[in-house]
């Protein structure tokens, strides 16, 4: 169960208690789930009867209490328990990693799109086309392609334009093509800005995907670096440490199948928090399209690898160790990190080779 699929499961439960006549309230658009805080437990927590007291008129432990009992059963949910002034801590069945693992390598890299998750909110691909507009300069026009990619993944409809036409080699080089018109009728969207700050110096040199990467990993507002350090092949380049993960992944995949077996998600110890990411990667994905900031999703492919690169080690038998149903797990586990890390980098534009 991912962060997004545990948040509607809160939802349901508010919903239920509010058809049983608990609790009167208004239930809430969405509910914000997290890793517990200090003095909680558990996989995930909490802060909804926090938001529902004042509205419901009663004390915030209570509203808690009343959510726990339409939450213990539900599935996936192995326990819920109330810490601080009301605050919900959810366990889940120990099977949920294992199930998230096959849900990432059933999806492939459109795990987290919009249009491969059945529960995904369809209502982001009404209201027309979004038209995006940025200036002819290399990092608006990056950024904005960028974001558009994103926003395609969650079903939404966009066009990019530039005010003027850009330079070849920026299109080239990089691998931008703004739309040649973004009149795209009477029911578009109004047009949104891209105006990230400016690249200093010749972002072309770099290439295209240590380019885009240079100009994607800051945030908008921020000055980007692009000197050789997104060139260089170690650990304090965080692009290559991506790719690496990923390439990584690959070759432990091909490395097992000359051994003879192959990835089987199950439980893994010493996870190095692979799932809480992979869990949280639809989220992020909701929210680079929804603040239009395809930097989230690459400090997220920066967490992913970070987190996934003292785990690979770990993957295949040693010495004259039998494989078991743990290497096919570590396995299934490190072929996920290594689909998202696809996924991601394919939406940044950017090349996830799987030798490096």
């Amino acid at each position: 169960m991912t962060p997004v699929e545990l948040s509607r499961t809160v939802l349901r439960a508010v919903r239920r208690a509010v058809d049983a006549g608990e609790l009167d309230v208004d239930v809430p658009a969405r509910v914000g789930v997290t890793p517990p805080g200090p003095g909680g437990c558990g996989d995930y927590a909490t802060g909804v009867a926090l938001q529902l007291a004042r509205p419901a008129g009663q004390p915030p432990y209570r509203v808690a209490q009343v959510l726990r009992a339409h939450l213990a059963d539900a599935d996936g949910i192995a326990d819920v328990v109330l810490t601080g002034p009301g605050f919900l801590n959810i366990s889940l069945h120990r099977t949920a990693p294992a199930d998230l693992v096959a849900k990432v390598l059933r999806r492939g890299t459109r795990y987290g799109f919009a249009d491969a998750d059945a529960d995904a909110n369809a209502s982001t691909a009404a209201g027309g086309t979004l038209q995006l507009r940025c200036a002819p300069d290399p990092r608006a026009l990056v950024v904005a392609d960028a974001t558009a990619r994103i926003l395609r993944s969650q079903g939404v409809t966009v066009r990019v334009g530039c005010t003027s036409p850009p330079r070849s080699e920026w299109t080239t080089v990089l691998g931008v093509h703004p739309d040649a018109d973004t009149d795209a009728g009477a029911h578009s969207r109004p047009v949104e800005e891209i105006r990230p700050v400016p690249a200093p110096g010749d972002v072309l040199a770099l290439g295209r995907d240590a380019g885009r990467w240079a100009l994607l990993h800051p945030a908008a507002h921020d000055r980007p670096r692009t000197g050789g350090e997104h060139l260089v092949q170690r650990e304090s380049n965080p692009l290559f440490r991506v790719r690496y993960a990923h390439a990584r992944s690959r070759a432990l995949a091909r490395n097992a199948a000359d051994l003879g077996f192959a990835a089987e998600p199950g439980p893994v110890d010493h996870a190095h928090g692979i799932h809480a990411l992979l869990a949280d990667h639809p989220r992020v994905l909701a929210a680079a399209a929804a603040h239009r900031a395809p930097d989230r999703l690459a400090r997220h492919l920066v967490a992913v690898a970070d987190a996934a690169l003292p785990f690979l080690p770990t993957v295949l038998p040693r010495g004259g160790e039998k494989t078991s149903a743990a290497h096919r797990a570590r396995l299934a586990l490190a072929e996920a990190a290594g689909t998202v890390l696809a996924g991601g980098l394919t939406l940044l534009g950017i090349d996830a080779p799987d030798h490096l």
